[in-house]
């Protein structure tokens, strides 16, 4: 039977609760990968790392690629209580496995479960539709959204701080904390899908690529798309890349990475929760999107430059002003699609953001390994993959200008049309 609406604050609550978790096992182990490849791999250097690092964020990111519309659509014929439980266990079951894994191959396979497990997000937007009037889901799926960032805020620094006992205590601490959350949400979670609501599963619906297919139906905001692409290449740089470039160029350990991590993020949600507010009434949403991309471009540059850690304790912050781009680009492509295309959109951001975060690990890694590894390196420069983060992000400032530039058409055409459909008609007088 579906909840009934007195449960609904608890479900909310669970859900977010997985969000958080999720977010968490993504940012845990960004400060200690160097520490735990070394640790598998004695003698690894960091450029090596690096790359293997890289290999195991491409299949997090492609497992979480293949799986999420198979997970949603398997929650659409069997419910959504059994998929997210499931998937909450089989995390817990990942963090052990990390935590164990003696080797790289048992380190890959903990990183195709975690990745196929995580991918609960289509699932949980779907529970909060399940039991949201249509006027709360906008604020409920803000909720999801907060609840992913604080665990992507909160997981460097548990894991930088716990990495000093070892690279695999954070590993134990995640696996104590899913179980407990996997056996509360067994008592307590009930069923939002009623069953005369669920539809038979369908192979063609759970195609990963249906997402980009949709690409093709918003060609208003085409050219927006196309500078989100670029920016997200250039974005996911930090959690491809800081890690081995701050313990190579800086010298810091997994404490000082996870802090550092933790004020990225932090200052990301500040930026976006507040300071987004403040600017967007005074400058716009174009003018704010083309600040967020030049600040960010010129923080990426000037970090890949840098040599001293305290250089990058003043860049780091100046980096979370660029947040300000995201909410103005997606506010702008949200305008210009009208309302029964809303969730087209969000298909194709999320698509687009899927094939980046595959794309960009591995290419940054093997930038990261040819200017770094002693016996490969075309000349020292671990700054590399920013400045080359850096020229992505000033080359999607080019496609952004030209989606303003078409919007303020488009623009400019309705608001015309609307001058001559209020214009009074002129009478024909009857003759005598």
């Amino acid at each position: 039977m579906p909840a009934p609406a007195r449960s609904h604050r608890t479900i909310l609550l669970f859900v977010a609760l997985i969000m958080v978790l999720n977010a968490t096992g993504i940012g845990l182990i960004l400060p200690i990968m160097p520490d735990l490849l070394q640790e598998i791999m004695p003698g690894l250097n960091e450029a090596r790392a690096a790359t293997w690092g890289a290999g195991l964020s491409f299949t997090y990111a492609a497992m979480q690629f293949l799986m999420s519309p198979t997970l949603g659509n398997i929650s659409d014929r069997f419910g959504r209580r059994p998929v997210l439980l499931l998937s909450l266990f089989m995390l817990a079951f990942d963090q052990l496995l990390m935590a164990l894994a003696p080797s790289m191959a048992l380190l890959f396979l903990a990183r195709m479960v975690a990745g196929g497990s995580a991918a609960t997000y289509a699932t949980a937007n779907a529970v909060v539709a399940d039991i949201s009037e249509p006027d709360q889901r906008a604020a409920r799926f803000g909720l999801l959204g907060a609840s992913f960032g604080m665990g992507f805020v909160l997981g460097p620094l548990i894991g930088g701080f716990l990495g000093e006992l070892g690279p695999r205590a954070p590993f134990y601490a995640s696996f104590i904390l899913m179980v407990a959350a996997g056996t509360f949400g067994a008592i307590m979670l009930p069923e939002t899908l009623a069953k005369d609501k669920r539809r038979p599963f369908e192979w063609r619906r759970a195609n990963p690529l249906g997402t980009l297919a949709q690409v093709r139906k918003l060609p208003s905001i085409s050219w927006f798309l196309v500078a989100f692409f670029f920016f997200q290449m250039a974005h996911f740089v930090y959690p491809a890349i800081w890690a081995y470039f701050a313990a190579e160029r800086y010298g810091w350990a997994s404490a000082q990475i996870g802090l550092s991590l933790f004020g990225v993020g932090l200052g990301f949600a500040v930026v976006q929760g507040g300071l987004i507010r403040k600017l967007l009434p005074i400058l716009g949403e174009a003018k704010t999107a083309l600040l967020g991309f030049a600040i960010n471009a010129t923080i990426l540059v000037l970090v890949g430059l840098s040599t001293q850690g305290w250089q990058a304790y003043i860049l780091l912050p100046l980096a979370a002003l660029g947040a300000i781009a995201t909410p103005a680009l997606n506010g702008m492509m949200s305008r210009l699609i009208d309302a029964k295309s809303q969730g087209e959109l969000q298909g194709a951001t999320a698509g687009v953001t899927a094939i980046t975060m595959m794309i960009l690990p591995p290419s940054m890694g093997w930038i990261f390994f040819f200017f770094t590894d002693p016996a490969a390196r075309i000349a020292y420069f671990p700054g590399a993959p920013f400045v080359v983060a850096g020229a992505l992000m000033a080359i999607a400032i080019w496609p952004l200008m030209l989606g303003i530039k078409r919007m303020r058409a488009r623009e400019a055409a309705a608001a015309a049309t609307q001058v001559e459909d209020s214009e009074p008609q002129a009478v024909p007088v009857a003759s005598e």
